[in-house]
């Protein structure tokens, strides 16, 4: 009975996250057991075949029908050349594209994405249908026949609330394989806990206990929805992770209503312009040749101070050939960020050194490739580059006094339905 007056607890609570909740459902055992079979949605321009009868179909097609060509989408290789190479005339491949680019965007098509040319099995031996799985999700139909059209299919996604929980031996991502858990399931949790764990110095008997949101297409996991709560064991320290919405943004806190993440700073100077934008291929001045730039450039004048846009550590100082003179910060076991051609350090910068949010870090100059004074500011997420002006930048204000009773009413229900959970 108290689990399921926990799920109540649960499901109120949730109904403060989103207008939409997963169905609740019986279940036997924790861990890694799935509780609930979630509402689905999938729809598809001509219908999806679900029955046994139609599991060699796809979109009514009976794939035993015909010999299958497969292959993954190369480096530069676009759709219409790949039609092109199976003999379908270049005026349909024009018109079909043309006809349905509400559709199908070529120009989206992904490389390394897997593709299928159904060919007839008479004499004429022609591509009657080419198909293309864009990703897990969705898949594209192209029909070659009398009647040129592209369909769309949107593959039917489960979501299932599952309760997880582990123990940490090395690291939160082998916990989470050894469980058998999704693993983007520890990069989820590692963005909550980012500014109050630090992930890389984790010891040997931490644990953790999650309530999440998984979705599936078939059997096959296709990544996290939403992290309901969390609970982690560090240091002989418990955290709680408690999602509240407060000024119509959704946060997670602690219990005593403190937000779990800081903000950063929305940029690194403080008078300056953006002379060059992120970007997947951009003409470099100097170099004249395309290529991805990662970061963003404020033109400014020589010696204007550059600023850390939040606490961390330097991680490396120095020349870096074309970067210039370079400082990299990481700020948690998530974030780290890197600021170039300095025209020299601020006082005391070395690596090693622990800096504060807004501390002068460096200055404005134009060493390595450069064609003027400017910083070239990079913001990575757990290596990866990112877009330094789409980072959001959390709330830090606690729970506010007049919502800490529903706060409060919110982290009971959680808490309990976190308790249930064995490790």
């Amino acid at each position: 009975m108290r689990l399921l007056s926990s799920l109540t607890a649960l499901f109120a609570a949730a109904m403060l996250i989103t207008s939409s909740c997963v169905r609740s459902g019986a279940a036997e055992g924790s861990g890694n057991a799935v509780l609930t079979p979630a509402s689905t949605q999938a729809d598809s321009a001509t219908g999806t075949a679900n029955t046994a009868d139609d599991r060699n179909a796809f979109f009514g097609i009976p794939l035993d029908s015909y010999n299958i060509i497969t292959g993954n989408i190369k480096r530069n290789q676009f759709i219409s050349s790949i039609l092109a190479s199976h003999g379908v005339d270049w005026n349909d491949i024009e018109k079909l594209l043309t006809d349905n680019r509400e559709t199908f965007d070529p120009r989206k098509v992904r490389t390394g994405s897997s593709y299928s040319v159904l060919i007839t099995r008479d004499t004429l031996s022609k591509p009657d249908y080419f198909i293309y799985n864009h990703d897990p999700r969705v898949s594209y139909l192209f029909s070659l026949k009398d009647t040129l059209a592209i369909y769309r299919h949107d593959a039917e996604i489960i979501r299932t609330l599952r309760y997880s929980s582990g123990t940490i031996s090395t690291s939160l991502w082998e916990a989470a394989q050894e469980n058998n858990l999704n693993p983007n399931l520890s990069a989820e949790m590692s963005e909550i806990y980012a500014w109050t764990i630090d992930f890389f110095g984790l010891q040997k008997g931490d644990k953790f206990k999650v309530i999440y949101e998984e979705e599936f297409i078939g059997e096959e996991s296709v990544g996290i929805r939403r992290i309901h709560a969390a609970q982690f064991e560090h240091a002989g320290s418990t955290i709680f992770a408690i999602p509240f919405i407060q000024d119509s943004v959704m946060s997670f806190f602690d219990t005593t209503g403190a937000s779990l993440r800081k903000a950063f700073l929305k940029a690194p100077l403080r008078y300056s312009r953006i002379s060059s934008r992120f970007s997947g291929g951009r003409m470099h001045p100097i170099l004249k040749i395309v290529r991805p730039h990662h970061g963003v450039d404020y033109a400014a004048p020589i010696g204007t101070p550059v600023l850390a846009i939040g606490d961390g550590r330097v991680t490396s100082t120095g020349y870096e050939g074309g970067a210039g003179r370079i400082v990299r910060i990481r700020h948690n076991s998530v974030y780290s960020t890197a600021y170039m051609h300095l025209s020299r350090f601020g006082p005391g910068i070395s690596s090693g050194v622990y800096v504060k949010q807004g501390q002068v870090i460096g200055y404005v100059g134009s060493s390595g490739l450069s064609t003027g004074p400017h910083l070239d500011f990079r913001f990575y997420r757990n290596g990866s580059p990112i877009d330094p002006l789409k980072v959001e930048a959390p709330p830090v204000n606690p729970v506010a006094p007049e919502s800490m009773e529903e706060f409060g009413n919110v982290a009971e229900g959680y808490i309990n339905l976190l308790g249930t959970i064995s490790y």
